[in-house]
């Protein structure tokens, strides 16, 4: 008697009953398969139609676990990517965040900056009527000193002139008697004070 896998090879070969498909039959169920099959040709034509329809099953799970295993690397791709796509969109909100912070910071600086131009203008507009002010009366006293400095010209002019007469007067009193001396003395006492 032939074991079961004989069996089994024999009904693949002359049969095409996968193996996979007489793994269930116990030796004997194998054994009267084959008596069955031999004595019944409509049972064969059965088999064949069973056999093809096994194959033709087998070519499609073969291609739905292929399609299957596509589906489950692109599954596993997708995922991949979405995990990086939340990483980046946490690391975009994380930056997002600073970004907002960084944006108030220079707001603020801003409005102080302009805050200190506007008190920087005021100063300077200020500043410069002060400088106009004091460019005008510098002006003034310029003025005042060039004045100034005429009037003492002619100041030490008439000075020198009073000087002049009254060394010119001395000696002509010199000269004179004592009562002479004297009306010239007077006169010149009256011509210096005017």
């Amino acid at each position: 008697m032939p074991s079961k896998k004989e069996l089994q090879t024999i009904l693949k070969n002359k049969y095409g009953i996968n193996k996979n498909i007489s793994q269930p039959l116990a030796s004997e169920d194998c054994e009267q398969l084959l008596v069955t099959l031999q004595k019944e040709p409509s049972t064969v034509k059965l088999v064949d139609s069973f056999s093809e329809k096994n194959t033709d099953l087998g070519k499609r799970n073969q291609h739905f676990g292929l399609l299957r295993t596509s589906a489950e690397k692109k599954l596993q791709k997708l995922q991949s990517e979405y995990r990086q796509l939340e990483d980046q969109i946490a690391t975009i909100e994380r930056a997002k965040v600073g970004l907002i912070d960084r944006k108030q910071t220079i707001t603020a600086e801003t409005k102080a900056l302009e805050a200190d131009i506007k008190r920087l203008s005021a100063e300077k507009n200020y500043l410069s009527s002060k400088v106009q002010k004091l460019t005008t009366h510098n002006d003034e006293l310029v003025d005042a000193n060039q004045q100034l400095k005429k009037d003492n010209k002619e100041l030490k002019n008439v000075v020198d002139q009073i000087r002049l007469r009254l060394a010119r007067d001395t000696k002509m009193l010199l000269q004179y008697e004592d009562s002479e001396i004297r009306r010239a003395l007077i006169r010149l006492l009256r011509w210096t004070l005017g």
